[in-house]
């Protein structure tokens, strides 16, 4: 059982997005190559280029740390800690000029995530969660809101292209049980749920990568993180993804997408 994050992981992991960032402004909103990945997902030199900084000075500072990134791939990845890189998580935001894509950085212990931290670079926002702290937005302590039934609460996810079959068909289910469903944002909207402006999030079609960060930034403001089932998100996890303000309301949830 992992109790505390080191600080010093923490302000590395400041570091790491201080590198991207600079990157990621320079690149933004100007006419920047795109291809298109095996996934059909897009990738440009923005993406790619902000990875490779952060790869770098892990490799520098923590050469025996693994490294799981969207674009460059595993290195390492055995070793007792790991860093998980998603240099531009919402790369078609990025391309369409929108401020609300973001880097994230988790640290991984053993497999769980220890530390997560959220960038918005062009909006100068940071949320940092790390285990055995209070989740902080540039600096200062945020809260989840408190909502307790499904009612009463306001639901987000990226798009509704991310749910197919049965899924979309669960999905909407939920959406008709809610006070507001909402689309767009990715990563950022995790970060306004860490705030206390959304009360619920409900995805599918995550990668590790898209996730990890996200965890201890949600649990370290109040909230709680789980798959579709309520069980723990690691490497297996099948990308459903349940992200709720007030953890009391998780229970509501699940029943209301496994009916």
């Amino acid at each position: 059982m992992v109790n505390t994050c080191p600080q010093e992981f923490s302000e590395f992991a400041g570091s790491l997005a201080d590198s991207a960032g600079p990157i990621l402004r320079r690149h933004f909103r100007t006419a920047v190559a795109v291809d298109t990945k095996p996934d059909q997902t897009p990738v440009s030199i923005a993406d790619r280029d902000a990875e490779q900084a952060m790869r770098q000075l892990i490799t520098q500072q923590y050469p025996e740390h693994g490294i799981f990134g969207e674009e460059h791939g595993m290195d390492r990845t055995d070793a007792e800690y790991v860093w998980v890189l998603d240099p531009i998580d919402g790369t078609k935001a990025y391309l369409a000029g929108k401020p609300l894509f973001g880097t994230l950085i988790a640290l991984l212990k053993n497999g769980t995530p220890i530390l997560g931290l959220i960038d918005q670079p062009v909006l100068g926002e940071r949320w940092l969660g790390a285990i055995g702290q209070h989740t902080t937005f540039n600096g200062a302590s945020v809260t989840t809101r408190q909502c307790s039934t499904p009612g009463k609460a306001t639901l987000n996810a990226t798009s509704p292209d991310m749910f197919d079959g049965s899924d979309n068909a669960q999905f909407s289910g939920l959406s008709e049980e809610v006070a507001m469903t909402m689309y767009g944002g990715d990563c950022y909207a995790y970060g306004l749920l860490a705030n206390g402006h959304i009360d619920l999030i409900v995805e599918a079609d995550l990668k590790p990568y898209d996730f990890f960060a996200l965890i201890p930034v949600i649990s370290g403001a109040g909230g709680s993180m789980t798959d579709w089932q309520g069980d723990v998100l690691d490497m297996e996890s099948d990308g459903r993804i349940i992200a709720t303000g007030d953890a009391t309301v998780l229970p509501q949830i699940i029943d209301i997408l496994n009916t």
